[in-house]
């Protein structure tokens, strides 16, 4: 049975997130709020932890799964960042953005990448998933917490009436401030590509990184 722990966004409870961590840290998935939507949190280092984020969702293999990091340097250690995906990053993150970069081999479970050898970063403008980094000290998945093809929850309560006997831990923080899955910008070939427009358009991303 899923173990819900109430959370205040403005004074996060230190013992909550060390809690949700050590679950993370030992193979569980715990669902954490985020600026966007609610996301479904496991080891992205972890080939067996990841399989449970595809099996719990439903989500079929070929599909990449986006992961969170709290930092420029943590998303350096996973990932190739190129001049522009560094800009986007000082400009944009944290905050409701996706960078698709190329991913360094070895350093996050093969799963996440779904073979492209691509890896989609986000720096959730969240307190408590960034605390929740740092505790766990490594990079997490971002996928929202939700079945495949379904409404991504924007409160606790739609999370866990799709994935609730499937999670460990949730933090329940209230509604998502933004209401919306984030922009998903791919870097990965050089050019600029929207994937997918959210709360950042195609114009604010452009004016700034062109």
């Amino acid at each position: 049975m899923v173990k819900i722990l109430e959370i205040d966004s403005r004074s996060p409870r230190i013992d909550a997130i060390a809690e949700a961590a050590a679950t993370i840290r030992a193979g569980g998935l715990v669902v954490y709020p985020t600026e966007t939507v609610y996301g479904l949190g496991a080891d992205a280092c972890s080939d067996e932890a990841v399989a449970k984020i595809f099996a719990v969702k439903a989500r079929p293999l070929k599909e990449p799964i986006p992961v969170a990091v709290n930092s420029f340097e943590l998303a350096h250690r996973i990932a190739e960042l190129s001049p522009i995906a560094a800009l986007a990053f000082k400009k944009f993150l944290p905050g409701p953005l996706t960078l698709v970069v190329k991913s360094k081999r070895g350093k996050i479970s093969k799963l996440v990448t779904a073979g492209t050898e691509n890896v989609g970063i986000r720096v959730p403008d969240h307190p408590v998933v960034l605390k929740l980094i740092e505790f766990v000290g490594g990079p997490i998945t971002a996928t929202s917490a939700n079945l495949s093809g379904k409404s991504a929850p924007i409160a606790i309560r739609g999370a866990l009436e799709q994935l609730g006997e499937h999670v460990d831990v949730a933090l329940d923080s209230g509604k998502c401030k933004l209401g919306a899955p984030s922009t998903v910008l791919d870097l990965s070939s050089g050019d600029l590509r929207i994937l997918r427009e959210g709360p950042i358009s195609e114009k604010e991303l452009s004016r700034i990184l062109k």
